[in-house]
């Protein structure tokens, strides 16, 4: 039997949303002077430095900078097969700035609450009105996790680069399961982001410049946009968070909904593709589990030219959990490359001559296992047939097969830090490199940033009066016949897949320069 995993129940882009009762399911924060208590968040930056500088003292924060760099070596964790992100070593700016590896504080042990007191009376339901305790927390807002989604954005630039369009095919589809990576043994929840809650991360070492906002409360949408700033090769990805979530007394299933779209810009491509269903096992007794299962297709609207993946389900018969295998189709139909690989470890692309040559070793392989005794099968544990295959081919200069992407491994301290990654880690800090954040930023909000600096009470009294400041605002709202309108966001159809399509005000994002009119809400 596969190793069972621990994981999170709440996946990057598949959340658990902390929800509110059945008549407050929509929460909005309005403009009013009524329930204005802070101009412009000014007084809230002031509350922000000096929570961080009180709760900080319980353990030191130790920093190392973040940074990209070229390498051909494609064996190096984290990087894609040329020019790659490196293990984050470099300032973005050059000026010394830092991203921190490490939180304030490290997280406190669930062991002595059960999730099930909470799930009992929500068999067949949906959960997006379920309130979860701040202890199955991790200190991240919802609209900041799924900025997680650029952690090896360097492979958007590798499929910029690349000449022949299958390639960029290929570069983009590992782009979109490596976004996955980040979920494995996640256990803590993000908070459920606030009605015009935003989040804005600009990164140009790793070139991107990212803005999110919570556009909707119910159903709970986040919009989401991240603009390249490399000049030689840029792009948009854009996209929105709309999970369909149902437990049913041992697994919580979890449907995503919404598209995402990548526009390479310098090739005038456009990618559009949606996220793999996600299964949460042994919710009540046992160690929990997780499973990406399905297929998706990545297509790209301009060629034609598509790649399907399919996402295994974990069988008693196979040891396929986690692995995905995904098909290149050229514009005609035809098959002309195979990606392989372990979503939680890399990805290889291989020719259709390469694959019946993997087909075969995988096959001798399991013959040759099975005659192994228990110590020897142990031993070759970490191996599995499918890793020792893909080496040797890669190995092998006549055959057709190299690496795209493997995942760079965590920091010692991540079991302590929420099982987060360095990328993860940086993604709250207070201070930011270069660029002013709204009032509304996701940094400011005091229940998490309590929460990060090990204050658990006064994170849930403050995530409660949050709370209680949206329902106010929306019964306001409700009187005065007011609608919410996104300040940075506009919803469109997609003119090919006629989804949804939330685009960012780019005109505005990059000239505002008053944040007088950007609502109160924390």
């Amino acid at each position: 039997m596969a190793q069972q995993q621990r994981i999170n129940m709440y996946s990057d882009d598949d959340e658990f949303y902390d929800a509110l009762s059945e008549d407050d399911d929509d929460d909005d924060v309005i403009m009013d002077a009524e329930l204005r208590e802070v101009n412009g968040g000014g007084d809230g930056k002031a509350m922000i430095e000096t929570m961080t500088t009180t709760s900080s003292s319980k353990t030191p924060t130790t920093t190392t900078t973040i940074g990209t760099t070229s390498n051909n070596n494609n064996h190096e964790e984290g990087k894609s097969s040329s020019s790659t992100t490196s293990s984050m070593t470099s300032s973005s700016d050059g000026a010394g700035f830092r991203h921190r590896d490490s939180l304030p504080v490290e997280m406190f042990s669930r062991d002595d609450f059960s999730i099930w007191h909470v799930l009992r009376e929500c068999i067949g339901k949906e959960l997006s009105k379920i309130t979860m305790p701040v202890i199955f927390n991790e200190p991240l807002s919802f609209i900041q996790r799924i900025v997680e989604y650029m952690e090896y954005s360097c492979l958007i630039k590798q499929a910029s680069q690349s000449e022949d369009s299958i390639t960029r095919l290929e570069y983009v589809t590992t782009f979109a399961i490596s976004a996955l990576a980040s979920q494995f043994e996640r256990l803590g929840k993000p908070f459920n982001p606030l009605l015009g809650e935003t989040f804005e991360y600009k990164r140009e070492d790793l070139g991107f410049h990212w803005m999110s906002e919570q556009v909707s409360h119910h159903p709970p949408v986040s919009a989401f946009c991240a603009l390249g700033t490399d000049d030689d090769h840029p792009f948009e990805f854009r996209g929105s968070c709309d999970p369909k979530i149902r437990f049913w007394g041992k697994t919580v299933n979890i449907e995503p909904r919404g598209h995402v779209v990548l526009d390479l810009i310098g090739r005038k491509e456009s990618y559009t593709w949606t996220n793999p269903s996600l299964s949460v096992h042994n919710i009540v007794v046992g160690k929990m589990w997780m499973e990406q299962h399905g297929v998706i297709e990545i297509n790209n609207l301009t060629t034609k030219e598509k790649c399907v993946v399919e996402f295994k389900s974990y069988s008693w018969f196979t040891n396929d959990l986690n692995k995905i295998e995904a098909t290149c189709y050229d514009a005609k139909g035809a098959k002309v490359r195979v990606l392989v690989g372990d979503w939680t470890k890399c990805i290889y692309s291989l020719s259709m001559d390469a694959m019946k040559k993997y087909q075969d070793l995988l096959s001798t392989q399991h013959k040759s296992d099975k005659h192994l005794s228990k110590a020897e099968k142990k031993e070759v544990k970490e191996s599995a047939p499918m890793h020792r295959a893909l080496l040797q081919l890669e190995a092998d200069e006549a055959c057709d097969c190299r690496c795209l992407w493997k995942v760079r491994r965590r920091p010692s301290n991540s079991h302590q830090m929420y099982n987060m990654t360095k990328f993860a880690m940086s993604i709250n800090q207070p201070d930011v490199d270069g660029y002013q954040t709204a009032p509304t930023d996701s940094r400011k909000r005091p229940d998490i940033r309590m929460l990060e600096n090990g204050d658990i009470d006064a994170a849930s009294t403050e995530k409660g009066r949050l709370e209680e400041k949206q329902r106010a605002a929306r019964k306001v709202r409700t009187k005065k016949k007011l609608e919410w309108t996104p300040r940075w966001f506009e919803k469109t159809k997609h003119p090919q897949t006629k989804s949804d399509d939330w685009k960012l005000y780019a005109d505005k994002f990059h000239k505002r320069v008053d944040w007088s009119a950007c609502p109160d809400i924390f």
